[in-house]
């Protein structure tokens, strides 16, 4: 992976009311017209480009996910950026990824025990996957994600050599990988980002914060600018350090590598009688 596709592909950081909407019943998007009749002109060169329309993909969440976000899924504002996004796959743009609410679908609001945040999907082809971090097990490792793997070694020990790429795994067991921008451009890093896609990640992140105690990693500067969603009193365990990209990860003034966040994340888990994650 190039210096430029770590430095911005799925970078983690440096109030939506409850609605009441059917997971059955996507928000209208006059967009979803336009990619439905031109979209499968261009072909499907990568197995993670996205070839649906935006809207297609509200009616698969789980439906407490679509209760919570219907504010924000039902309005000008979501028609707004789906019509972006479509009119890019319309036009023949490779967009990633393939389904770009996929860490929702993965772990329900009612799962979330974790959240880890990311900040733009990776940039090129078979990379990103819609959980932050993440690619496919066959994928070149991203300097990031080596990192990651790294400290839960010297946590807990193993062979980071033989860590899976995909952390499906984690997202099953209620660690939600959330970056704050859901789509991104061939070969152009934050090309979806103030399209939309914040205000959505954000009231994610409220709603987590509102649901239950959940353990929340922020990592690095942009992770950390969205701690004031994250109330003082809620019984939340906040963990912050410098972004786990070599650029960034042994730097003061919290060095990444040595936080011992997966210890102490497995450890107020078990504090509260859940089970720890299996991170490795």
């Amino acid at each position: 992976m190039s210096k430029q596709n770590e430095l911005f592909g799925d970078m983690p950081a440096e109030s939506a009311g409850v609605g009441k909407a059917k997971s059955s019943e996507a928000p209208a998007s006059g967009a979803q017209t336009i990619v439905q009749t031109v979209k499968h002109t261009q072909p499907n060169t990568s197995s993670n480009r996205l070839v649906q329309p935006l809207a297609s993909f509200i009616p698969k969440l789980p439906a407490d996910w679509a209760d919570a976000l219907a504010p924000v899924l039902q309005g000008d504002a979501f028609d707004k950026l789906a019509a972006h996004v479509d009119a890019c796959v319309a036009r023949g743009t490779s967009v990633y990824p393939a389904d770009p609410f996929h860490a929702l679908r993965l772990t329900p609001l009612s799962s979330v025990r974790v959240l880890i945040l990311g900040q733009d999907p990776y940039h090129g082809p078979d990379q990103a996957q819609g959980l932050a971090f993440s690619v496919p097990t066959a994928a070149k490792r991203p300097p990031s994600l080596r990192n990651i793997f790294n400290e839960i070694a010297a946590e807990f020990g193993g062979v980071p050599g033989s860590f899976d790429n995909d952390l499906t795994r984690w997202a099953k067991q209620g660690v939600l990988l959330l970056n704050t921008v859901l789509t991104v451009e061939d070969g152009a890093p934050a090309s979806h980002a103030k399209r939309g896609w914040e205000r959505i990640t954000d009231a994610v992140i409220e709603q987590v914060a509102q649901h239950a105690p959940t353990a929340f990693l922020l990592w690095g500067a942009h992770a950390q600018s969205k701690r004031a969603l994250i109330p003082a009193d809620h019984g939340h365990l906040v963990l912050t350090s410098n972004h786990p990209s070599p650029l960034s990860a042994r730097r003061p003034p919290e060095p990444f590598l040595g936080c011992g966040h997966f210890a102490k994340v497995d450890d107020w888990l078990q504090s509260r009688n859940e089970s720890p994650i299996a991170w490795r």
